[in-house]
């Protein structure tokens, strides 16, 4: 009972201490560019347009997540709040999955993106998910990350290989290989992505 009190306690407290912070800024345009060069820079196969596209929707819709959100502290502590019921969304894979979805809207005909999980197996770190694009066919080990969870709504990106904070791995084969822990049983990922034990798909959202 008193180390559920202490617990209560220091979620208050951290709840108070962090109360007062800021919504992130607005991306810059030189931000987007660098961002559009980078993609374009995947492969002679990316349409520089869609390159442009792309950066423009991965921080603008960083961005108006941000806000849908209400990030206002650094993401360890908005998750502690979006836990408690104080925040409505705000964890890594929410932004992972909502940047995926939306990038997946514009129907990229020379890009693809791709969900990467890192720490899944690291007991010492929270598990982190990501979206990531790269040049349509390529894998995402040689995309770009693309996380604005990392800092607190901030857009940050980075070539997936270059990445020094996480060792990212394809999401579905993170879910398979939790799926075959806990029913013990043979879980594949097919060739078009699809989660499959025996005669039962799983749903990769």
């Amino acid at each position: 009972m008193i180390q559920k009190i202490r617990l209560i306690f220091w979620g208050v407290a951290l709840v108070v201490v962090a109360g007062c912070g800021a919504p992130p800024p607005p991306p810059e345009a030189s931000d987007v560019t660098r961002l559009a060069v980078a993609i374009a820079a995947l492969g002679p196969e990316a349409d520089p347009e869609e390159a442009q596209r792309a950066a423009r929707v991965a921080y603008a819709y960083s961005h108006q997540l941000a806000r849908e959100y209400q990030i206002t502290d650094p993401p360890i502590i908005h998750n502690t709040k979006v836990n408690m019921g104080l925040k409505p969304r705000g964890l890594c894979w929410h932004w992972a999955r909502d940047i995926e979805a939306r990038l997946k809207q514009e129907n990229f005909q020379t890009l693809e993106v791709h969900r990467a999980v890192a720490n899944s197996d690291n007991v010492f770190r929270l598990e982190h998910s990501t979206a990531v694009i790269s040049r349509r066919g390529d894998t995402f080990a040689e995309g770009i990350v693309l996380d604005p969870w990392r800092k607190g709504g901030t857009l940050t990106w980075v070539r997936t290989k270059d990445d020094a904070w996480y060792n990212w791995e394809p999401r579905n084969e993170v879910v398979a290989r939790q799926l075959e822990r806990k029913h013990g049983q043979i879980v594949t990922v097919t060739k078009d992505q699809r989660i499959v034990m025996g005669q039962t798909e799983f749903s990769t959202q």
